[in-house]
């Protein structure tokens, strides 16, 4: 088991169940709705937290009764919360999800009133105990590479890993310093790739010497390592796709957990498509660690 800290975004999930996903300008009945944690670096600590880990986050949360939500659920989850921050105003965040049962599909509307965690809170954590620490890549990328440098120079001996989601004006400047970037497909093919391969390629090793990772829905991930060989593992899809909610943040974990055991990279890449496999065949997050192997 290792000591993981996770820096990012956790939020208030409110997922509706719809039959199909609707028309524009149309209304339909929500066969069931789920309130429940979610948030990138969050839904990844709370599968990492089941597979043994000890995971904490540091981010920011506001002090009402959401706020206060997401934090008991952290805590339920096994995710200590003490390295985040409280703020006395603000909303939580907050993701309105349409869930289509036809093909599990999701569609998200998100809300945020609060301000990104910043370096100089960050900074005042003791960053020394942890093994590993995971990153989002948000907004504010000064912010994210100081964070990533504080870690660095005060624990050099830990793994870092960026999760690289969305397109951030700064992001170049964080990609040096983590030994692992966890692309998504979307981000990829937003930089105008039609595959992983060509994406992972396109990296200049100067500028990104770390590990390389690239997840691509239903073709599996892709990785591309220090030596610039390529690694692929296909997808393992569920016999009926229920929910991709957190289906790469899953991803995010399972290859952690690997890689934090000293499993290889293929043997890692093979727990992680499998344990998002499974992830889609279920509603939420819960009992991942108890499912097949």
């Amino acid at each position: 088991m290792a000591e993981i800290l996770g820096v990012g975004g956790a939020t208030l999930d409110i997922v509706n169940v719809v039959a199909a996903y609707p028309e524009e300008d149309s209304e339909v009945r929500a066969e069931h709705q789920r309130v429940r944690l979610g948030g990138n670096v969050a839904n990844t600590l709370a599968v990492l937290a089941q597979l043994g880990h000890r995971c904490a986050w540091s981010g920011v949360w506001a002090d009402e009764p959401d706020g206060r939500r997401i934090v008991a659920d952290l805590e339920a989850c096994g995710v200590r919360t003490d390295p985040a921050r409280g703020l006395p105003a603000g909303k939580s965040p907050t993701s309105y999800i349409t869930l289509s049962r036809a093909n599990g599909s999701r569609t998200i509307i998100h809300c945020r009133d609060l301000p990104e965690l910043d370096a100089a809170t960050f900074e005042a954590l003791d960053v020394t105990p942890y093994r590993w620490v995971h990153v989002e890549a948000r907004p504010n990328t000064s912010d994210v590479l100081r964070m990533i440098r504080h870690v660095r120079r005060h624990n050099p001996r830990a793994w870092i890993s960026l999760e690289v989601e969305k397109a951030r004006d700064g992001l170049a400047h964080c990609l040096h310093d983590p030994d692992v970037l966890l692309f998504s497909g979307d981000y990829a093919r937003r930089q105008g790739h039609a595959g992983p391969e060509a994406f992972l390629r396109s990296l200049d090793p100067a500028a990104v010497p770390g590990l390389k990772v690239c997840t691509w829905g239903a073709e599996g991930a892709m990785a591309l390592d220090n030596a610039g060989r390529l690694h692929h593992r296909p997808a393992h899809p569920p016999a009926r796709v229920v929910d991709t909610v957190g289906a790469g943040d899953t991803f995010n974990a399972g290859l952690i957990d690997a890689m934090a055991r000293g499993r290889s990279l293929d043997e890692a890449l093979e727990a992680a498509v499998r344990l998002a496999g499974r992830k889609c065949g279920q509603e939420g997050l819960g009992g991942l660690a108890e499912g097949p192997a």
